[in-house]
């Protein structure tokens, strides 16, 4: 399978699609949403639990989903998490009080939980062992730049309606229902085409083998069990890392800076830019060049930024720092999705649980990290903050890489304790013999 076929494999170009179309939709409701909060008379803290409830309540419930889309699968798990979306967007529309806001917000966290596994492993199961990190790259993408329009799109709606919220969240909700169709419509649950996921050739013998090796056995679920585990620490470590700065980069900029809104506005834009033709680019070098470097590329990215943030509080100097740490966002996505396609495929009957522990450390750190920046800020400053984001990216690319060659070390021990399983004993051969003789 080469990297243009994403374009030609109608169940993977209907994810991407899925993605654009329901960050869309999510891109209008993100943008509107606090606005209408502060509307209904929540303050800022209010706003900040009802911005993040979503994650918390996504957090506790994706092992539970994972499961679930293991067993009753992929793609109607997919279908329904995105089909409870629609019906959430199309709810703001009716709500005349801020516990319903929490409530609806809660209810779209419980579709996160359902749709993040299933989706994640449906990308591994299409993007097959060539294109992967391709098929997360072009995903992650089109979620950008969905967003960005949507919200662009929302402030445009509200300026001509003199902002009639609800009719932001019923075109929200009306763009909901492509991805649902698309969806049921084009994808299927499993990839036809994809490639055994052997990574050592050994023989013939070998290869017949793994095809009839369950994937449930305790070879496997032994390196599953240590693997998972390990790697909800680094989607801890690499997800707080990059999202550090989230929601506190305005402020950056105009406090720390000194940048009007107008400067931060456009910063924001050029940086999008970047993103759009980052992410590609990140999931071909990881499919075809290697995917330690571009891990090192993330991490780079992070602490170079930090740098720059730090050293030039300018125009020049944010403008850059923000393109820079965009890109390393934009080498996580398909880097970090490789990851979850290598660990998930070493216990395929549980692909989807595995991907939503995964999932779990990456919410966990998307939240801890703005809590430690805001922390780190409020009691040392600007300066304290940065550091401590570049002392944290180094040490996150040690263990990063530390983990990616102890997973490659197993699946040559593996390929090494099956080849020994695969070889006929001495006793076989002298049984055979016997009875070719005897023949």
């Amino acid at each position: 399978m080469k990297a243009a076929s994403v374009f030609s494999n109608p169940a993977l170009l209907s994810i991407v699609a899925e993605g654009f179309l329901s960050r869309l939709s999510f891109g209008l409701i993100s943008f509107a949403l606090p606005l209408y909060a502060y509307h209904l008379g929540m303050n800022l803290s209010e706003i900040g639990i009802l911005s993040s409830i979503n994650l918390v309540v996504a957090m506790a419930f994706k092992p539970l989903m994972g499961a679930m889309a293991d067993r009753f699968g992929l793609k109607r798990s997919f279908t329904v998490a995105t089909a409870l979306r629609s019906v959430v967007s199309l709810a703001l529309a009716f709500v005349s009080s801020p516990w319903q806001l929490l409530a609806f917000r809660s209810a779209y966290g419980v579709s996160q939980s359902v749709r993040d596994p299933a989706l994640n492993a449906l990308l591994a199961e299409h993007g097959g062992k060539k294109m992967v990190a391709s098929s997360f790259g072009w995903y992650s993408t089109a979620k950008s730049v969905g967003g960005s329009l949507g919200s662009a799109a929302a402030g445009v709606l509200l300026s001509l309606t003199a902002s009639n919220y609800s009719l932001v969240f019923v075109a929200a909700f009306v763009l909901s229902l492509l991805p649902v169709f698309m969806v049921g419509r084009y994808v299927q649950e499993r990839s036809e085409t994809n490639e055994p996921d052997e990574t050592i050739a050994t023989g013939d013998a070998v290869s017949d083998e793994r095809k009839t090796y369950p994937s449930g056995s305790s070879i496997a679920a032994s390196r599953s069990g240590l693997a998972i585990f390990s790697y909800v620490g680094l989607g801890v470590m690499i997800s707080g890392t990059a999202q550090m700065l989230r929601g506190l980069l305005p402020l950056l900029a105009t406090q720390y800076a000194g940048l009007s809104e107008a400067q931060t506005g456009i910063i924001y834009t050029v940086s999008t830019l970047v993103v759009i033709f980052a992410g590609p680019l990140f999931g071909w070098l990881s499919d075809n060049v290697s995917q330690r470097l571009v891990l090192m590329v993330r991490g780079i990215a992070n602490t170079f930024s930090s740098i720059l943030f730090l050293a030039s509080p300018s125009l020049a100097g944010i403008a850059l720092g923000k393109a820079v740490d965009d890109l390393g966002k934009a080498a996580f996505k398909p880097a970090w999705g490789a990851l979850m396609a290598d660990v998930s495929s070493l216990d395929k009957k549980r692909r989807a649980r595995t991907i939503s522990f995964m999932c779990l450390g990456e919410d966990a750190g998307e939240i801890a990290g703005p809590v430690l920046a805001g922390f780190l800020w409020s009691a040392w400053g600007v300066p304290v903050v940065l550091g401590i984001r570049v002392l944290l990216a180094l040490v996150t690319e040690v263990y990063a890489t530390t983990l990616v060659g102890f997973l490659n070390k197993q699946r040559r021990m593996e390929g090494f304790s099956v080849a020994i399983a695969a070889t006929p004993t001495i006793r076989e051969f002298s049984e055979s013999d016997a009875e070719t003789h005897s023949g």
